[in-house]
């Protein structure tokens, strides 16, 4: 079924934390062509696209043998990014695969591009992950979803939820570190996307939403605006580079892994 999707890496030079993340080195590799590599390991994946708003990322994607689309300075997200892009090609499918994720599993992104390809009706789908750890059911960069019975995304949110209520004088993490079960009912976002071109250019034109700027989450103008997401579990925890302490851990995973 090699061809279905075209998966597009939204990649920009500038961030506040780590600056020229994309080019930043991976076992002598830079960052983004670890993604673009397991993108295309994925079975659902036909092509991988890179969209930059800048050529140094640009050059280093076609130096290393992937393609790379110069998108607009002015995009305001990754999404519109992606949107743009892929407004430019002839593809019903697209991926939209985090470029800070260099150690994402290719089923994950197949697991996404699946949930649409069984269902024609189905515009937008997402996956999302275990929760492990106390700590993360409480950090506010692990975005949490909540599903309904047929897994369709009932809410994101960086706040824990759902929030499990407790007895009085009791907290909720002083409970969840009492009884790790219930970890098993929180669910982190992989930020993983894929969309139906059509609507992924009506989604970019929609304005932003109340609860979308509240949160700082796109995906909520999606729910906002009526339209159900097929929310996928996978096993695979991913791992995004947003500082300096996540890339000295992804560069230790990907170092080890190459010997």
């Amino acid at each position: 079924m090699k061809g279905e999707a075209v998966a597009i890496i939204p990649a920009r030079y500038a961030s506040t934390r780590l600056p020229g993340k994309p080019l930043l080195p991976l076992a002598g590799i830079p960052m983004i062509m670890h993604v673009v590599e397991r993108a295309t390991r994925a079975r659902f994946v036909g092509r991988v696209l890179v969209a930059t708003d800048d050529q140094r990322i640009a050059d280093a994607v076609h130096s290393h043998g992937g393609e790379a689309q110069l998108t607009s300075p002015f995009a305001a997200s990754g999404t519109d990014r992606v949107a743009e892009a892929a407004g430019l090609l002839d593809a019903e499918l697209i991926v939209n695969v985090q470029g800070d994720e260099p150690l994402i599993e290719p089923s994950t992104i197949d697991a996404a591009v699946e949930a649409l390809l069984e269902d024609p009706e189905l515009q937008m789908s997402t996956t999302s992950e275990p929760i492990v750890s106390v700590e993360d059911v409480f950090n506010l960069g692990v975005v949490k979803v909540v599903t309904d019975s047929k897994g369709f995304a009932l809410y994101f949110s960086r706040s824990p939820v759902p929030y499990t209520r407790t007895v009085e004088g009791q907290t909720l993490k002083d409970l969840l570190r009492r009884e790790p079960l219930r970890l098993r009912n929180y669910r982190k976002h992989s930020g993983l996307y894929a969309y139906r071109n059509r609507f992924l250019q009506d989604f970019a034109g929609m304005e932003p939403s109340l609860l979308e700027k509240l949160e700082a989450l796109e995906q909520l103008r999606a729910l906002e605006n009526g339209i159900r997401i097929r929310v996928v579990p996978v096993a695979h925890r991913s791992i995004g580079v947003d500082t300096e302490q996540d890339y000295e851990r992804a560069k230790q995973i990907i170092e080890e892994n190459a010997q």
